[in-house]
């Protein structure tokens, strides 16, 4: 099994003064060999850390020491290196952005649905089951069943939740997401809407992949995963999609076969959106990374986090 360990976590609670804890954590964080962010905000905090056993290990004892976290969570896979190029700890208005004030994870909640029971669970007729992720990451993986309201960014699910208000009342409505963090805000924002039947999946499709053997799993596809992997399947293995720099657009094995796609420039996706200027520009830049790439080198045109203008977090 190779060295690198990747923690995944996110904990809701009030932080009266979230920019007070942000320089002393990041000195804290920095002190140990790791690369990733935290973000932090009034309603907790929310990250992804890479690097050694001792070193992760180190950082969650640091993030437990935060007010009112010592019951921190965290999901864990490998990778054969670091999939982030820096540590950064960011101030942010939100852990996950919804856009809606008032709605607390933790005060108000649905209820958990462990793994072990989430395949009986949701193929129970009575049950309404929601993908609470946006349209790119359900394209490439998601549960037999499930419902996708095409949404392009977190921001857009309540709009959706509440068009759909009429279908989901009197039903047992489950959501689910990459990680969890934000079925934790579905869920609330449905129940401050007065929804009382709301579930969600304990450790989200990450803990499902980990702990339910292949062959009984209702998962189909593969997860998108806000770094540099792209993709896991089960046991967290590492997938098969590749990012387009172009569109930043998970694109698959056979779509890699597509004459439309060229590594660094375009894709199927994104092949008819952007101009041969842009293009050019894509070229030029990926003659950049390889050249870097060869020096042993990390050039910044290749750092998903700084590329990325959503959340790397955004679970």
């Amino acid at each position: 099994m190779t060295d690198i360990v990747v923690a995944s976590f996110y904990h809701f609670t009030r932080f009266e003064d979230p920019a007070a804890l942000r320089e002393p954590l990041l000195v804290q964080l920095s002190s140990y060999d790791l690369k990733g962010t935290v973000l932090l905000a009034p309603e907790g905090f929310n990250g992804t850390l890479a690097g050694s056993r001792r070193s992760v290990d180190s950082a969650l004892e640091v993030l437990r020491t935060l007010p009112n976290s010592m019951t921190l969570e965290h999901k864990e896979s490998h990778a054969e290196t670091i999939p982030f190029y820096r540590l950064k700890v960011r101030l942010k208005k939100e852990i996950i952005t919804m856009g809606v004030p008032g709605v607390d994870p933790s005060t108000k909640v649905g209820t958990y649905v462990a793994p072990k029971d989430w395949n009986d669970f949701i193929t129970d007729p009575e049950t309404i089951v929601i993908d609470a992720r946006n349209k790119f990451e359900i394209q490439i993986g998601t549960f037999e069943g499930a419902i996708n309201p095409k949404t392009n960014s977190f921001s857009e699910l309540p709009q959706w939740l509440d068009e759909h208000r009429s279908e989901l009342e009197n039903k047992k409505v489950a959501m689910f997401c990459t990680g969890g963090i934000r079925c934790e805000k579905a869920t609330s924002y449905l129940k401050e809407r007065g929804l009382e039947n709301v579930f969600h999946l304990k450790g989200g499709i990450l803990q499902y992949l980990e702990s339910i053997p292949e062959a009984e799993s209702r998962w189909r596809g593969e997860c998108f995963v806000f770094d540099s992997r792209v993709s896991v399947k089960h046991d967290l293995k590492l997938g098969n999609y590749e990012l387009c720099y172009a569109c930043r657009s998970p694109v698959s094995a056979t779509e890699r076969m597509s004459a439309n796609f060229v590594a660094g420039v375009s894709c199927d996706h994104c092949i008819d959106q952007r101009s041969d200027e842009q293009r050019a520009r894509y070229a030029a830049r990926q003659v950049q990374i390889k050249r870097a790439e060869a020096q042993g080198k990390t050039h910044i045109g290749a750092n998903f986090e700084a590329a990325k203008k959503s959340s790397v977090f955004d679970k």
